[in-house]
Formats: C-alpha cells, sequence, structure tokens
C-alpha cells in the first residue's frame, strides 16, 4: 500500500481483492477503530458511492501481508462464507523461518487449542482441538534462515505460525511464537496465493500478491523460482 493507495489485485461489482501490507489490522478491535483494512477498502468504496459498503470474508493476521477477498455486497458474503471450505482451492504462503529446515518438503497435522492468554498449540484430543494441515516445501535455506512455500489445507487461527514454531523453525519476527531474529522488520509471512471456485459461475479464479522484495534479501533468489 503507497501513499494510502489500496494495492488492488482484481475487482468487480461483486468482490474486491486486495494485496494486504502487513503491520495492519484486517478489521477493528477495541482499542483500535479505523487503522484497518476493512475500514480503508470502505472508505474506498464509499468514495464512489456513500452508501456502499464492503462485508469481510476471512481474515489474515495483523502482520501477515498477502491476498484477502472482501465481499461488495451481503449476497456474495454469504455465497462466499456459507462454501468456503468447498469453495476454496488453494491457500499458499510464503515464509521465511529461522534455521536451515532439513526436510525438503512435509506435511504437518496437529489439533489446535487456544490459552486463556489467546496463544495457540497443539494437543493430542481431536475433541479438545481443531484440526490443523499444513504442507511446506523448501525453496531455499541457508544457516541461519530458510524459505519456505506452504500450503494450508485448514484455516486455523495462527495455524502456520504454530507449525512452524513446533517444528522448531518460527518465523523470522514473530515474537508471539518464539522468534529470536528479526532481520526485515515484519513478520516473515506472506499470502501469496488464493484460487477459489467462483460461487455461482464455478470458474476458478486465481488471485496472486508479488511476493515482498525484503523477502529475497536473506537467500540468493536465482536458486529458487516463486
Amino acid at each position: 500500500m503507497k501513499k494510502g493507495k489500496l494495492d488492488i489485485i482484481y475487482e468487480d461489482k461483486n468482490i474486491i481483492v486486495i494485496n494486504k501490507p502487513p503491520h495492519l489490522l484486517t478489521i477493528s478491535t477495541e482499542k483500535e477503530k479505523e487503522q484497518t483494512l476493512f475500514y480503508k477498502v470502505s472508505d474506498y468504496e464509499k468514495k464512489k458511492y456513500k452508501d456502499n459498503k464492503i462485508f469481510i470474508v476471512h481474515r489474515l493476521d495483523k502482520d501477515t501481508s498477502g491476498v484477502i477477498i472482501f465481499a461488495k455486497n451481503i449476497k456474495y458474503k454469504n455465497l462466499l462464507q456459507n462454501d468456503w471450505d468447498n469453495l476454496l482451492k488453494t491457500r499458499e504462503y510464503i515464509a521465511i523461518v529461522e534455521g536451515q529446515v532439513e526436510k525438503s518438503e512435509q506435511t504437518i497435522k496437529s489439533y489446535l487449542k487456544e490459552n486463556k492468554n489467546f496463544i495457540t498449540y497443539s494437543c493430542n484430543n481431536h475433541r479438545d482441538g481443531k484440526l490443523a494441515i499444513t504442507k511446506y516445501f523448501k525453496l531455499d535455506s541457508n544457516p541461519k534462515y530458510s524459505l519456505l512455500k506452504i500450503n494450508i489445507e485448514t484455516g486455523r487461527k495462527n495455524q502456520i505460525r504454530v507449525h512452524m514454531k513446533e517444528m522448531g523453525h518460527p518465523i523470522i519476527g514473530d515474537l508471539k511464537y518464539d522468534a529470536k531474529s528479526n532481520p526485515i522488520q515484519r513478520i516473515g509471512l506472506h499470502a501469496s496465493k488464493l484460487e477459489i471456485m467462483h460461487p455461482i459461475t464455478k470458474k476458478l479464479m486465481v488471485f496472486n500478491a508479488r511476493v515482498p522484495a525484503e523477502f529475497y534479501k536473506l537467500f540468493d533468489k536465482k536458486k529458487f523460482t516463486l
């Protein structure tokens, strides 16, 4: 988002897709009402016509950047949300984690729950947590960091961040989940691609958000392709 402008990936009469910047809430909290992506997209729509509205479909963590969809009417909000798991085909992220990940790819499966301090963690009891499935592919690594492409089959709160921490490789900059380094002054997690079936036409819609330039600084770009 440059000079206060939205980085719009796609827009039509029913949805708007944004490349969300880091350090910005998706929706308001008790402490913050206006410095949110929802507020900025709503303001963008109201400048076209004062009665225009925006509806939340899904969220990204405050410090995560990348693809996020908003609906422009309640019909499309409900169409997308009510069949989200079936419509959504790909949720791809790029992450930088601490340390040199050994395996070139791995699928992590656990049941996640949240404690009273709002920290999410894995438990063994399927009755006590929600199933979370994360698959990563190593793109590059060095003794300090690894660059991963991550696909999630479930969208649990802090899912990728928890699984990376529990694997022993927290995402850089993620102090909440025990990161010790912050070389790019943000959490190294970016929602790079979202593929979703149109709820009416069933046509596959593919939305990409370019990987932030700072993600490349820790690696030799010649070694991998995003």
